[in-house]
């Protein structure tokens, strides 16, 4: 986990980013860089806007900046940066080479030529191959109905099968964190599979940039599980019952992780759209306890907890505990409000109040929604409108692997399992 708390803490650090301006934004960047190799924390700090100092200081940074060698391996040279602009702001991007793989600088400037964001993600894997002629796969790009925030839609992909329609179609609703409409994770894009693979079963489906990766400057002023999450996907579901070649009485929410916890949500606010939730490895617990619960496997993945380790997991602990009594506490970088919010969210009673044909997919190797979480499912929702499939040798992102599972086999390249597409596909044809 402490992979993902840096992960996700840079993802948080982005989205503070504030204003703009235009002098020499690649050499910014890396002496930025250039002081963090040098192990002058201080030094970079002082180029920090406040926002950024007060969110990021010297002490953070270092921590965050020296884990990623024991991550990746050692580091290796920088590749060239690219500038762009959005909504005024100036964005420079340097690849970082490591012995284990590819990482990504994001720098953001603001008007006075300090740092207003900074984040450090996994390369991404190059762009997946576009459907072959004979498969039965059309893609088309897209872009979201602006959702009731009043914010620009979001771009996205709808895959239709090759055919004539109207056809069944699904939404899919990300995990965590910023993610791209693949939800591409290391080598992997679970939704491209997904959304691939119910074409050939004659379904369509829509996916999207989540708006925390496409549009991270809409969360200046703070970020909520509507603004991160439902209103898109609401407005996605919208967009499938607008399309005239999409059977509108056979709309599905499917929910992987953070997604799945929210899929009845989604479906509450889509008046009648939604014609049935799937969720994927979905937790049904409050999600800081799952928080803590990964923290502890990791560090014990190889057999014992250092004093490191243990220092690490008991500020965990204090901070989890902070975030659930005062809304202005932070954790990853995240504000104690936007903790409440997920918290106060019941996932078992929002699928069973949904009043909606539900199906369950686990993973047995997962280690970040784990079988207290299937169990409790498993308890919440009996009766006929509910089916539950659990496949032993998948993770997290449905991809089978052997042993116990770990960060590490995220980056290597591999296919969400056919079983689990077929099944889907099955569910979504027998509802009546």
């Amino acid at each position: 986990m402490k992979r993902l708390l840096a992960w996700i803490a840079g993802m948080a650090i982005a989205v503070s980013a504030t204003a703009s301006a235009a002098e020499a934004p690649a050499a910014l960047a890396m002496r930025l860089l250039d002081q963090l190799d040098a192990g002058q924390y201080e030094a970079a700090e002082a180029s920090f806007s406040p926002q950024m100092k007060a969110a990021v200081p010297a002490a953070k940074l270092k921590a965050v900046w020296e884990s990623l060698p024991a991550q990746m391996g050692a580091a290796g040279k920088r590749g060239t940066a690219e500038t762009s602009q959005a909504d005024g702001f100036r964005i420079v991007v340097v690849p970082l080479e490591y012995a284990h793989g590819g990482l990504l600088a994001r720098v953001v400037l603001d008007q006075d030529d300090r740092i207003a964001g900074f984040l450090v993600q996994p390369a991404p894997p190059p762009p997946p191959p576009p459907p072959v002629t004979d498969a039965g796969v059309i893609e088309q790009a897209v872009t979201l109905p602006a959702p009731v925030s009043g914010k620009p839609g979001l771009p996205g992909t709808l895959t239709l099968p090759k055919g004539k329609g109207p056809f069944p179609a699904v939404v899919l609703v990300h995990g965590s964190g910023p993610q791209d409409r693949d939800e591409t994770i290391g080598a992997n894009r679970p939704f491209l599979d997904i959304a691939r693979g119910l074409a050939a079963h004659g379904i369509a489906s829509l996916r999207y940039d989540k708006r925390t990766q496409a549009r991270p400057q809409d969360f200046r002023d703070g970020i909520g599980i509507d603004g991160e999450t439902i209103d898109d996907a609401v407005a996605a579901v919208a967009a499938l019952a607008g399309n005239a070649g999409i059977d509108h009485r056979h709309i599905y929410v499917l929910g992987h992780s953070q997604g799945g916890l929210l899929a009845g949500r989604i479906a509450g606010d889509s008046q009648g759209k939604v014609a049935g939730l799937i969720l994927l490895a979905a937790p049904a617990r409050p999600i800081l306890d799952l928080l803590g619960e990964q923290n502890r496997y990791m560090a014990n993945l190889d057999g014992s907890v250092s004093a490191e380790e243990q220092a690490h997991l008991d500020a965990l602990d204090a901070a989890i505990a902070k975030v659930r009594q005062d809304p202005e506490a932070r954790l990853l970088e995240l504000p104690g409000r936007y903790w409440q919010q997920l918290e106060q969210v019941d996932p078992v009673a929002d699928a069973r109040d949904s009043g909606l044909p539900v199906l369950l997919l686990q993973g047995g190797r997962d280690f970040q929604v784990i079988d207290a979480d299937w169990q409790r499912w498993k308890q919440g929702l009996q009766g006929p409108r509910y089916r539950f499939h659990l496949y032993p040798a998948l993770n997290h992102l449905g991809i089978a692997g052997e042993g116990k599972g770990t960060p590490d086999e995220y980056g290597k390249p591999g296919h969400v399992d056919a079983t689990l597409i077929d099944d889907i596909a099955r569910w979504m044809k027998a509802q009546p």
